[in-house]
């Protein structure tokens, strides 16, 4: 067998699927947890100077930032390893198990463990899920915050008008409702808006929010060529038919 050959068969074995998926984990999960990571910094940052005077009333946010920094180290290192296990799982259910043992089999020891990694993986999607929705949360906040500040920049022949817009932190439940000023209006909004701190953590939030999605699509993308591969495991295997995703 020449080398053209046995790199056919080597490239016949590959689970693309699963190896796409894994990508699209990888750079998901590290634009999550990296963005996810300094957006949590600059907010807390920016609610400390432009919307709380007092520690004592951003000590709350300030904790729940910690722990979901905390949260974040540990989803990083969870992802990386069960991708790895993902992919590792794509491998042994392809054409390359026949390709190096002979007759293609497969026991009840590995479609327990391929049935196994699909309920994980369909049940880490649907909690994956809640956190993509929660993640669009800031960014909603922020996005009505540049709205508000674009009417501003809009209104400034008319004071009076300007004065009553507002964005109020206490709305969103990022302060209590005793938080001095706790909000921001007119011209002090519209100067909060051309800060660094505010178009950073935006971006941040936006790439946060970004990353939450392709992560999700590659939770999808495993979860339906595990289910793929197990099928043919369990119903196509006898027919020497191996899987390819």
């Amino acid at each position: 067998m020449g080398c053209y050959d046995c790199c056919m068969r080597c490239l016949a074995g590959v689970p693309y699927c699963s190896l796409v998926a894994t990508l699209l984990c990888f750079s998901g999960i590290s634009l999550f947890c990296g963005c996810g990571h300094q957006a949590l910094t600059e907010m807390e940052r920016l609610i400390e100077d432009y919307f709380a005077r007092n520690r004592q009333d951003y000590n709350t946010l300030a904790y729940i930032i910690q722990y979901f920094q905390y949260a974040i180290y540990g989803l990083a290192s969870f992802f990386f390893l069960y991708c790895i296990a993902l992919l590792a799982e794509g491998f042994y259910t392809t054409s390359a198990a026949k390709q190096t043992f002979g007759e293609f089999r497969s026991t009840m020891c590995g479609r327990c463990l391929s049935s196994s990694f699909i309920v994980m993986t369909y049940v880490l999607a649907v909690l994956w899920l809640l956190v993509f929705a929660f993640s669009a949360l800031p960014v909603y906040f922020f996005y009505n915050m540049g709205v508000t500040c674009r009417t501003i920049d809009l209104l400034t022949e008319t004071p009076a008008s300007i004065n009553q817009l507002c964005v109020d932190a206490r709305q969103y439940g990022l302060l209590p409702w005793s938080a001095v000023p706790g909000k921001a209006c007119g011209m002090t909004l519209s100067n909060v808006c051309k800060t660094r701190e505010y178009s950073m953590t935006y971006n941040l939030y936006i790439a946060a929010f970004a990353g939450a999605g392709i992560t999700l699509l590659a939770l999808l993308t495993y979860t339906v060529s595990s289910t793929y591969n197990f099928a043919v495991l369990r119903y196509l295997g006898r027919k020497g038919i191996g899987p390819r995703c």
